[in-house]
């Protein structure tokens, strides 16, 4: 698996993961090449707006798989660990469980091919009974503890009956998978009923969606708890930037004064003409005022970060990792050398002009202050393309047949072609690149796909990689408790 992974989140926004060591140093930039029939430029996307609206990201600890290393009977005797020790480590399963369970689900969303999808969804809830088997069998017993257990026992029992559930509701129909449909139902029913038994929740509260869903959001906070960095995000060039409005006043006001001063010499006294004068180069100050000001700030802000974020433990509240941000469009001709060659590569019928809309994040990590027995976080970032399907075009034209001399037609929606080149570098190693094509129409994201990279350029390198359910073997073979 890539370093870097690539993949569709919903219908319209894709995301893309890594995972960072302790005292690492990374520079991750990715080039979207916007067709310019997209209608997506500086004057119809600004991007400080891009940036705070559609544009998230999760930050958290990471342990090498989805094992067991909190609940285990061993764990929970040791004597010299604190209840806040355990609680961490509880959390960190309880959100990996979490995550892992709502990335196969969407993944499988996605499946169309009808056997596929019932096979991955009966594999996926054989996982999910297993794991959950697990967790139970080591509950402590120590009232101190339990109650932290059942918090996260309720969300995960909640949370996987709401996927399953929700595959289920939106699946294909067919009665050839009868039995695997009526499996998959008595496991989430089996979950209601555990939940009752150990009356996790008020009976007001299972009967009112809101209070329920309210309910399991609060707990989600609390399993996120330790595992979840804080982030604190700062707008860079704030100064520069009021400067940059003072220096475009001056420039302004220096051509307005001596257009006024030689009005004044041409005018004798205070006449209409002159107060028409004075009018008309005061309202041409109003109207290029900004637009000085704007292509001032944007040719001193080109090349320079636009945020900075500080990631913090919660719980120590030490510094885990800084980070700088860039997202601007860009000229052709200030891309790298290297990025240019990738894009050649596109077929002839394919070399279409394009707006460059960049995004840029360099990472770096700290070499102490993680939580102990874990020296990796994990990363994901979601960029909505909400915004640029809004400037797309429905389809309108129609295809036309004709079969024993009847003649039909058929809609044919537009779409179009998004070019996305990564490129890694790693402290002083040379860069790594990766291009995908995203094809996309106005309502949804039809395919991601990788293309092949120009000879002697360096892929991204095969990485392990995991952010998915593990199988129950594998489950088993990592059955430990972490240092620390």
């Amino acid at each position: 698996m890539a370093k870097v992974r690539v993949k569709q989140e919903e219908s319209l926004s894709i995301k893309f993961l890594h995972q960072m060591e302790v005292g690492d140093n990374r520079r991750l930039d990715l080039y979207f090449f916007l067709p310019k029939e997209m209608g997506i430029n500086s004057q119809s996307l600004n991007e400080d707006d891009y940036y705070h609206s559609s544009i998230t990201g999760r930050r958290s600890y990471y342990s090498s798989g989805l094992h067991l290393p909190l609940v285990q009977s061993r764990f929970v005797s040791q004597k010299k660990r604190t209840v806040e020790e355990f609680r961490l480590y509880l959390n960190l399963f309880a959100y990996q469980f979490a995550v892992a369970i709502e990335t196969d689900s969407k993944e499988l969303s996605q499946v169309e091919d009808l056997e596929q999808f019932y096979v991955s969804l009966e594999e996926l809830s054989e996982q999910v009974i297993h794991l959950l088997k697990r967790f139970r069998r080591n509950e402590p017993s120590d009232e101190k503890w339990k109650s932290y257990f059942e918090n996260a026992d309720n969300y995960l029992s909640w949370l996987c009956e709401q996927r399953l559930l929700k595959l289920l509701a939106h699946a294909p129909r067919s009665s050839d998978f009868n039995e695997i449909t009526e499996s998959v139902v008595a496991l989430c029913r089996a979950e209601s009923q555990y939940r009752d038994a150990h009356k996790y929740n008020s009976s007001k509260t299972i009967k009112d969606p809101n209070r329920i869903a309210n309910k399991m959001h609060l707990l989600r906070r609390l399993i996120q708890q330790g595992v979840v960095l804080k982030e604190d995000l700062k707008p860079l060039g704030v100064g520069l930037k009021k400067m940059t409005t003072g220096i475009a006043t001056a420039m302004v006001m220096l051509v307005v004064s001596t257009l006024i001063i030689k009005a004044q010499g041409v005018f004798s006294g205070l006449t209409i003409a002159l107060v028409l004068t004075l009018a008309v180069i005061y309202g041409f100050r109003e109207i290029f005022k900004d637009d000085i000001r704007n292509a001032l700030w944007r040719l001193i802000q080109r090349g320079r970060p636009r945020w900075s974020r500080l990631l913090q433990d919660t719980t120590s509240k030490l510094p885990i990792a800084k980070q700088l941000m860039w997202l601007d469009f860009m000229r052709k001709n200030e891309l790298p050398v290297k990025v240019s060659e990738i894009l050649k590569r596109r077929h002839s019928q394919n070399k279409v002009d394009a707006e460059i809309l960049h995004y840029g994040i360099h990472t770096r990590v700290s070499a102490k202050g993680f939580l102990a027995g874990y020296s990796r976080i994990q990363e994901q970032v979601n960029f909505s393309l909400v915004p640029f399907a809004r400037n797309l075009e429905r389809g309108k034209a129609k295809i036309y047949k004709e079969h024993e001399g009847k003649i039909s037609n058929e809609s044919v929606e537009r779409r179009y072609q998004v070019n996305l080149i990564l490129v890694l570098k790693e402290g002083r190693d040379e860069p790594q690149y990766a291009r995908y094509k995203i094809t996309m129409n106005r309502s949804t994201i039809i395919e991601i796909t990788e293309s092949d990279l120009p000879s002697g350029m360096r892929n991204m390198d095969e990485a392990p990689y995991e952010d998915d359910l593990l199988a129950p073997d594998a489950a088993a073979e990592n059955d430990e408790t972490p240092p620390g």
